[in-house]
């Protein structure tokens, strides 16, 4: 279905109810070129990006127009439940990001411990895992739904890589980590760690979502993060204080230079008051008394 050029145009979501969506959201979401002229490759690429199998349909055109369909259906999804997946997911995104990179970051969760989800969040998650959702499930049948979708064997090595999780976790010991907080868009400031909402993820859970080598290499390129940004902190709290005391001491060399350029005009000032003022004598003293 393609847009209107009306400002809204209405989308159906998969258990047919409408949705809203602005109709510039689609535009600047579509491609720079047809899908239909994209290589097999990128194509078959951004299929796996949107959370759909690839090899599971017979010709090209049917991935296509698949595709098609995903990035509409990702166009009329709610923005703030994809952040609150994205949240409790603990993807690195910008707050301001597109609901299609909102949506490449969902299909890159792999976790099935949805703890802390919303409704509203768990429905979008349905969505973009192909699950079968409807406007009038609740929270328990959402998870029940999703638990099912994942097969025999990858929940068997899911609960392999838990054991292994939690061995390495006991070994390690666990660790409080920083709390989620988006990535800052450009030109912004950080966050404040205090202030951003999120859960913690343990050693554990980074294990039984992307395995032993790659949890830990996930923790190790966190806490190298975390200490990169404390000695990088470090270096500009040196920078601030060696700029301020050069400013302390450009001040002061300021402040001594114009009290010495004042005490100068003030010796000026009184050296021309009393030259006029003997000029002044010499002249009174040359009419009234040197004349006469």
């Amino acid at each position: 279905m393609s847009p209107t050029p009306d400002a809204n145009s209405q989308k159906l979501l998969p258990d047919g109810q409408s949705a809203t969506v602005d109709t510039d959201v689609v535009q600047t979401s579509a491609p720079s070129r047809q899908l239909s002229e994209l290589p097999k490759d990128e194509l078959e690429n951004l299929a796996e990006e949107f959370g759909l199998d690839a090899h599971a349909y017979q010709s090209r055109q049917h991935l296509v127009a698949a595709i098609h369909e995903r990035r509409q259906l990702i166009a009329s999804m709610d923005r703030e439940a994809m952040l609150d997946v994205v949240k409790w997911g603990r993807r690195p995104v910008t707050a301001n990001a597109t609901r299609e990179q909102l949506a490449v970051e969902i299909v890159r969760i792999k976790s099935m411990r949805f703890g802390g989800l919303s409704q509203a969040g768990l429905k979008v998650l349905g969505y973009l895992r192909g699950v079968d959702v409807h406007d009038t499930d609740d929270v328990p049948l959402l998870i029940r739904r999703l638990k099912r979708k994942e097969g025999f064997f990858t929940r068997l090595n899911r609960k392999r890589r838990s054991l292994i999780g939690s061995a390495v976790s006991r070994i390690l010991g666990e660790a409080d980590t920083a709390a989620y907080q988006f990535l800052p868009g450009q030109g912004e400031d950080p966050p404040d760690p205090a202030s951003a909402p999120g859960r913690s993820a343990s050693i554990k859970e980074e294990i039984e979502e992307a395995g032993l080598f790659g949890g830990i290499t996930s923790r190790i390129k966190r806490s190298a993060d975390q200490y990169l940004n404390q000695k990088l902190d470090e270096i500009e709290a040196r920078i601030d204080r060696k700029l301020d005391e050069i400013d302390r001491r450009l001040a002061d060399w300021r402040d001594k230079e114009v009290a010495n350029r004042i005490r100068i005009l003030k010796i000026t000032l009184w050296a021309s008051v009393i030259v006029a003022a003997l000029s002044l004598i010499y002249s009174y003293i040359n009419v009234y008394f040197v004349r006469r």
